[in-house]
């Protein structure tokens, strides 16, 4: 938005014709600028100044080039020293204001920017902090005053760009392009808008066109890399990155930040609290990947605290604060937060840029879900499921959709291709993966979770489920088992009448043919571990039983 091909005030030097001892040409500071090397015209700019020479405007263009190298700091210092001389040129305050803008100082860039004349770039400017601010009526009145040049448009186009508008600025950068095919960092621009509407093949083919020309062009290098790892994965991007880790020109100190940063998520998180926490105001996206960093070490509190204040005006920062909401919810049992991720969900779901996107409809599925309307869940997650057979999230949310509208069959297939241990290891998991063992007749399987769980609150509450579920099922012997070990642990006269009727039940289909006669010595067993009056007067009529029929016991 703010490089121009001259400063806004003072002219180009004229020719000098001084020599190097080794015969060759000294650089004029014409020659440097034109060729953009603004390390070269600094450090021409410095020498003359400790020599004597002193070049007119020489403050005016070390602040020009170490704003252009984006060195801001130092621009400010040149710029801020300018403005305090009583001959100051009052063109150079929105050069200073630009300055700040970039700093993220954008109060002080305001009231630099209204000091200057009125101007096309201070227009721009303030166009821009008007976005920053919020200020719909002030952009509107800037939009207003903006004109069909080439500045002005590329100024539109990027606000389009930061309001998610990704058509709108592709269709202007391509009218740019079409009379001035040479504008050829344009093709950046439109590759980044593809991106960011996912259309990574597309914007790969865009990015070619500018890397046969810049082959060695951070910004471009660093965007082929977000599209591998969209494309591939995260190793592929990494060695996209490789040549500018090992030689990043010290003149884009903010794209090494931008490296630093992609790295992080290049690597599934390696290195996110030494490097993300710095870049939290500096690079947007260092928020949410820090969020997500937090949320995958289940640290679901420190994720709420970087995001709660956080306006959301993005798909993904509406989507990623109905995840932290949905999650502490559900920690903490809050029901305000469930009803906000739900809302958020919805929101993002429901609006017209995403509702036949993927992640359009994993909304939809996930405020279905928290609705508990599982119907329509599987709807929408049918409607993406040939995108996740192996996502063992997706599975796991999905077969809980699936148990819980009764299709225990298919819920257990699609549990069982669960390969997280971190999920599998999940009482929710456990819990739903022994319903339907018990609902699908393997009741062996759903006692066998418990067995290798340790002892615990969650091992006791499974006990109840296979206690309760497997008596509701006619699975007897399972149930007997089960309330036998909540007998012992619990005194609650509950278990003994559980235990009592489910061992009576497995009686019952032994003299029905469906149960193995050897089993009632397991159920004479476990009704001798209970000091109840009543178990002799059960045990008597079984063993009766057991006499007359030749069962041994």
């Amino acid at each position: 938005m703010l490089s121009r091909a001259k400063p806004a005030v003072g002219g180009a030097p004229p020719p000098g014709d001084r020599r190097r001892k080794k015969g060759k040409k000294v650089p004029q500071l014409e020659e440097l600028l034109a060729l953009r090397d603004f390390t070269g015209a600094i450090a021409l700019l410095e020498f003359k100044r400790q020599v004597g020479e002193q070049e007119e405007d020489a403050d005016l263009w070390i602040g020009y080039s170490a704003f252009h190298l984006g060195d801001y700091k130092r621009a400010l210092e040149e710029y801020e020293a300018l403005t305090k001389k009583p001959a100051c040129n009052p063109s150079v305050w929105v050069n200073l204001a630009c300055t700040y803008f970039f700093l993220g100082m954008y109060t002080q860039a305001e009231q630099a920017a209204l000091k200057a004349p009125k101007s096309r770039l201070q227009n721009r400017l303030l166009f821009h902090l008007a976005h920053k601010f919020s200020d719909e009526k002030k952009l509107m009145s800037f939009h207003q005053n903006l004109q069909d040049i080439t500045e002005d448009q590329l100024s539109l186009a990027s606000i389009h760009y930061m309001r998610s508008h990704y058509q709108e600025a592709i269709d202007i950068y391509k009218r740019i392009l079409l009379d001035n095919r040479e504008y050829l960092a344009l093709n950046v621009y439109v590759a980044l808008c593809y991106y960011k509407l996912d259309y990574y093949d597309v914007s790969q083919e865009v990015l070619a066109v500018y890397l046969q020309q810049v082959p060695d062009s951070t910004i471009a290098l660093n965007l082929k890399a977000c599209n591998h790892f969209r494309l591939y994965n995260g190793k592929a991007a990494e060695a996209e990155l490789k040549s500018l880790t090992d030689s990043a020109s010290s003149s884009f100190e903010f794209a090494k930040e931008l490296i630093k940063h992609n790295l992080v998520v290049f690597r599934g998180g390696e290195g996110a609290l030494q490097v993300l926490p710095p870049l939290v105001d500096v690079i947007p996206e260092a928020r949410l990947n820090l969020v997500i960093y937090y949320l995958r070490q289940d640290d679901v509190q420190e994720a709420y605290n970087l995001i709660k204040d956080l306006e959301p005006t993005t798909s993904q920062e509406y989507i990623l604060k109905g995840v932290v909401n949905a999650a502490l919810g559900q920690e903490i049992g809050s029901r305000d937060h469930l009803k906000i991720a739900q809302q958020f969900f919805q929101l993002v779901g429901r609006s017209a840029s995403e509702c036949d996107t993927i992640p359009g409809r994993q909304c939809m599925a996930s405020c279905f879900f928290l609705l508990r309307q599982f119907g329509d869940v599987l709807t929408y997650l049918n409607s993406v499921k040939s995108y996740f057979y192996n996502d063992d999230t997706f599975n796991f949310n999905y077969a809980q959709a699936k148990a819980a509208m009764g299709n225990s069959s298919e819920a257990e297939e699609v549990f069982l291709l669960i390969q997280s241990e971190k999920i599998k290891n999940d009482f929710v998991y456990l819990s739903w993966l022994a319903r339907c063992y018990i609902k699908n007749k393997k009741p062996q399987l759903a006692w066998k979770l418990y067995l290798k769980m340790e002892t615990s609150g969650e091992s006791f509450s499974l006990l109840q489920l296979i206690a309760n579920d497997c008596y509701k099922m006619g699975q007897f012997y399972y149930s007997a088992k089960a309330f036998d070990v909540l007998e012992r642990l619990d005194s609650n006269p509950e278990y003994w009448e559980g235990k009592r009727g489910a061992c009576v039940g497995v009686f019952q289909m032994i003299l029905a043919g469906r149960e193995a006669k050897e089993t009632l010595r397991e159920v004479l067993h476990l009704l001798r571990s209970t000091g109840n009056p009543q178990v002799e007067y059960i045990i008597r009529i079984m063993k009766k039983w057991a006499k007359e029929n030749r069962v041994p016991v």
